[in-house]
């Protein structure tokens, strides 16, 4: 079973190319397989991605549900959870010839502000939780002075939803 499986038009839009179109089926067949939960499929991906490495792909996902309640109540939920998986994309793409470890302080940053109006536990998630992990990584990346990468010192964070999703 791959890690974070896709496969359905819904995400045809976001990709093209055999590479692409193969990604996209993979997160196809991810959603299909939390269809008909509590929580919307896309934000269940989004854990599932996450928590396998896969923060780009996470990014995607939930890019795909905030894009359709951006200006709802969820919207800045949503979008911080985004920036979040966004700031372990420059984390992992980092190399001392391209350097990403300031973008992604930034978007730890934004993501602490776009969660901080949300209560102690929303859509399952323990807010304050991801907030004290956005904390640490903020901490590693300004303690090593922007110059060591805390992903090469220390293991990604796993989210956990509170049914054990």
């Amino acid at each position: 079973m791959p890690r974070c499986f896709w496969e359905s038009a819904t995400f045809s839009h976001l990709t093209s190319g055999p590479n692409f179109r193969q990604k996209s089926a993979k997160i196809a067949k991810l959603i299909a397989s939390f269809q008909e939960r509590e929580l919307d499929a896309r934000y269940l991906g989004y854990f599932e991605c996450f928590n396998g490495g896969l923060f780009y792909e996470s990014h995607d996902v939930l890019e795909d549900l905030w894009l359709s309640d951006r200006h709802g109540p969820n919207g800045a939920f949503y979008k911080g959870l985004i920036q979040f998986a966004g700031a372990f994309v420059h984390l992992q793409k980092h190399t001392e010839s391209r350097p990403r470890l300031r973008p992604a302080a930034a978007l730890l940053k934004l993501a602490r502000a776009n969660l901080q109006k949300y209560p102690v536990i929303h859509q399952q998630l323990e807010v304050p939780r991801v907030r004290a992990l956005i904390e640490d990584w903020l901490s590693w990346l300004e303690t090593g002075n922007f110059a060591v990468n805390p992903l090469t010192l220390h293991q990604a964070p796993r989210l956990q939803l509170l049914d054990g999703k």
